[in-house]
């Protein structure tokens, strides 16, 4: 029986990569039980990060694996906004530990074994029209096996313009704006396409006028969902925000 046992533990270490978190399902996969999960836990084997979430002692959860960890339980999750911009390079400021900002198809709360470890908020939003399982310019990180899911930078820019006047400061979505030289135009013509609000769109085709970026004048606005012939008028933290059709 301990035989046995040790190969278990054997399989299971050999099995999982620096920094995974794991759950009982995964235990069971690898014909773990509950009760030997248990056994596992007291003589030290594993650690119990919450209730059916375990990791290799002296070997904490690392980002992207808890990320794709949790993309199993929340419908939609994927990196967005400010973080996937910096993850893929865009920013105006490095932050000494950023918030990660992740987005999600229904209302939910991240687990405190997550958060206790990485300070990070979850949005709840269906910016574009799309299926979770179909998520329109969200990609594994840098396309490698196993990555978590991120936003392109065109979509993250939106997710952050969809923020401006609730969360998000207006000057701070300008310089993210004016750091987008180098985007594509055909990209954020079919996400914006897409595009369910209205005040995104408007704000995204405003900014990049303001700031003369190259892709805003290869999009035709004619072919945007930009509501009707008023403006749209919102008042926030910034002032007052005044978007032209």
């Amino acid at each position: 029986m301990a035989t046995i046992q040790r190969d278990k533990l054997n399989r299971l270490y050999s099995h999982l990569a620096p920094g995974t978190p794991l759950t009982s399902e995964d235990l069971a996969a690898l014909g773990i039980s509950a009760d030997l999960a248990v056994h596992y836990v007291r003589a030290g084997w594993l650690e119990r990060l919450a209730r059916g979430v375990y990791c290799r002692p002296n070997d904490p959860p690392a980002l992207q694996p808890s990320l794709v960890l949790l993309q199993r339980s929340f419908e939609g999750l994927h990196v967005g906004g400010k973080s996937a911009l910096d993850w893929h390079g865009i920013r105006h400021y490095v932050a000494q530990r950023p918030t990660i900002h992740l987005y999600g198809w229904k209302a939910g709360r991240l687990p405190g074994w997550f958060t206790d470890r990485f300070p990070a908020e979850y949005h709840r939003k269906r910016l574009f029209i799309e299926r979770p399982d179909a998520l329109l310019h969200v990609r594994p990180f840098e396309n490698r096996d196993g990555a978590p899911l991120v936003s392109a930078p065109e979509r993250a820019l939106l997710e952050v313009l969809s923020e401006v006047g609730v969360r998000q400061s207006l000057q701070e979505a300008r310089e993210l704006v004016e750091s987008s030289y180098s985007l594509r135009a055909n990209v954020f013509g079919e996400l914006l396409k897409g595009c369910t609000s209205v005040k995104t769109v408007r704000l995204c085709l405003q900014l990049g006028r303001e700031l003369a970026q190259p892709w805003v004048s290869k999009l035709d606005p004619s072919q945007l969902p930009r509501g009707s012939d008023r403006p749209w008028v919102s008042r926030s933290a910034d002032g007052l925000l005044v978007l032209k059709p």
